[in-house]
């Protein structure tokens, strides 16, 4: 098998369709169709469904992407560690959540930048979901991601503690207060997208509050979540350490909440390597240096 083939089956599977690969891939989409068709051609059956949707993985596309995931990372690493006198140096490409990106990693970015120099580094942000598909598939080296995270493939550590909030509108002085000035079907939950575990975490407190069908409206912004929040357009969950920075901090209301809801961890995460190359070991050394673990 081709690994560009499989490289470009697997970021078909990851988009759900031709042209996000192609988009993804730099490349044009009769290419990405060609490298498809050729792929499930040496295999001798179909690896997606089509539909006006999109793409989805047939059982043979699911069985092989685990495989192509990994070939692809290998082949990565391999380049990587070829490559690698022991001076951290070359790209490096990091992952974060935007809430984690926005608070927790500007000084810890420019403390790395400061040390390593010769390093090109990358910050790509996403939801943990992605994230770790990401650190999986070899497109990231490491990314930080809510726990709990548990995969044979990955190791973790703790990088932040953070404590979660519900966020409202300034007329809410308390959950009590939200809770007598809302509907019966709920506050409308302003969230990022499915895969989000703030999300996920918003959602079973929604429930928890006796409101399972609340209506859910995606943002893809931090600001922009809680500019709508601040315009009583609904409530999100967000790590206090964000809100409390936000220049919008006054004109909306911070609800604590018991410690099964309030706290998180963020972690580090990366893949299992015989050989942790020295931009990666530079940054994680970064990462574990004095009072990087912080409590919000």
């Amino acid at each position: 098998m081709d690994l560009i083939d499989l490289v470009t089956f697997s970021a078909v599977a990851r988009c759900g369709g031709i042209t996000r690969a192609a988009e993804e891939l730099n490349t044009v989409q009769s290419n990405v169709t060609q490298r498809v068709k050729a792929l499930e051609a040496e295999i001798g059956t179909a690896l997606f469904e089509r539909h006006s949707r999109g793409m989805t993985l047939t059982g043979a596309g699911r069985r092989l992407l685990p495989y192509a995931q990994r070939m692809a990372a290998l082949s990565r690493e391999a380049l990587l560690a070829a490559r690698d006198d022991g001076e951290p140096k070359g790209p490096l490409a990091i992952g974060s959540m935007e809430t984690t990106a926005a608070v927790r990693l500007p000084g810890l970015l420019a403390e790395f930048h400061r040390r390593f120099p010769k390093v090109t580094l990358t910050l790509k942000t996403a939801t943990t979901a992605d994230l770790v598909t990401g650190v999986l598939e070899g497109t990231l080296d490491g990314a930080f991601v809510a726990a709990p995270i548990e995969h044979g493939d990955l190791l973790s550590a703790v990088a932040f503690h953070e404590e979660l909030v519900l966020v409202s509108a300034l007329r809410f002085s308390s959950l009590t207060a939200l809770r007598a000035g809302t509907s019966g079907s709920g506050p409308t939950a302003l969230v990022f997208r499915t895969g989000c575990t703030y999300r996920q975490r918003l959602e079973q407190l929604l429930t928890d509050f006796g409101w399972p069908s609340a209506v859910r409206f995606e943002l893809g912004t931090l600001d922009g979540m809680i500019g709508c929040v601040a315009a009583g357009m609904g409530v999100t969950l967000l790590p206090r350490a964000v809100v409390e920075r936000s220049q919008q901090r006054d004109e909306i209301s911070i609800h604590a909440l018991d410690t099964p809801w309030s706290r998180v961890d963020t972690l580090f995460v990366q893949r299992r390597s015989t050989h942790q190359y020295s931009a990666l070991t530079g940054f994680t050394s970064c990462l574990t240096a004095a009072d990087h673990v912080i409590a919000a």
